[in-house]
C-alpha cells in the first residue's frame, strides 16, 4: 500500500510539471450504489438474482486536475462498496465494505461547464464485512476479499464556478471475492464482480 501511494504522489509531482499551464485542487463527496454480479450460480442457481438490489454507500476524497481543454484527473477517495446475494431459501444478505480508490482519469472539457472523462481506478480493500462469509457457511474466509482491484471508471461532470458536480460509472476488472476452492467450476460458480453509479459533489480551491 506504502508504494503505491508513493508511485501515485510522484505521478501527480511529475504531472504537475509536464501540465503547468493548469491547475487545481479540491475535495468532493457523495453518495454511490454498489453491487456484485457473476454469471455463476452459486450454490442454487439464484446467487447473483437481485438484479435489482444495491448497496448505498459513501464516497470523498480529494482531486487533483492538471491541464484545462485536456486535463488529467488523479484522485484520493475513500468509498463504501457493497452488494447482495441470494441464499438457498430466498434471504437475501448484504455486505458492505470500506476501500480507498485512486482513480486516474483522463478527460476534456466541452465549454466552459462541461466534463467527459475516463480512466483506470486501483482499489484497496481497507475494512472488509467478516460475518458475511460466515452467513454462507464459509468458515475459512481470511482472504474472502480480493485486498486489490483493478476497475475503470467514466462519466460526465460539471463545472459551475468553483463547484464540481459529477456522475459516473465503475467497473472491476478481476473478481471481488478471493476464494480458493477446490476445483475451478466451484470457483467460477461464485465468482462474481463490482459495479457502482455514484454522484459527488466538489468545490475547487
Amino acid at each position: 500500500m506504502k508504494k503505491i501511494i508513493a508511485v501515485a504522489i510522484t505521478m501527480v509531482a511529475f504531472t504537475s510539471v509536464s501540465m503547468a499551464q493548469g491547475f487545481e485542487i479540491g475535495v468532493r463527496a457523495g453518495v454511490n450504489l454498489s453491487q456484485v454480479k457473476g454469471d455463476g450460480g452459486g450454490s442454487d442457481g439464484e446467487f447473483w438474482s437481485s438484479d435489482q438490489t444495491r448497496s448505498t454507500g459513501f464516497t470523498g476524497g480529494i482531486y487533483t486536475r492538471f491541464g484545462d481543454k485536456f486535463f488529467l484527473q488523479p484522485e484520493f477517495i475513500i468509498s463504501q462498496k457493497g452488494g447482495t446475494t441470494t441464499g438457498i431459501f430466498g434471504e437475501e444478505r448484504t455486505f458492505k465494505q470500506t476501500y480507498f480508490d485512486i482513480p486516474v482519469l483522463a478527460g476534456v472539457k466541452i465549454g466552459d461547464v462541461v466534463r467527459i472523462q475516463a480512466g483506470p481506478v486501483a482499489t484497496f480493500l481497507i475494512n472488509k464485512d467478516d460475518g458475511f462469509f460466515e452467513n454462507l457457511g464459509i468458515q475459512d474466509s481470511e482472504d474472502g476479499f480480493r485486498k486489490a482491484i483493478l476497475g475503470y471508471q467514466l462519466g460526465v461532470g460539471f463545472d459551475i464556478k468553483k463547484l464540481r458536480l459529477d456522475m459516473r460509472y465503475e467497473g472491476n476488472v478481476n473478481d471481488v471475492f478471493n476464494i480458493d476452492y477446490d476445483n475451478q467450476q466451484t470457483e467460477n460458480q461464485f465468482a462474481g464482480k463490482g459495479n457502482l453509479w455514484f454522484v459527488t459533489l466538489g468545490y475547487a480551491f
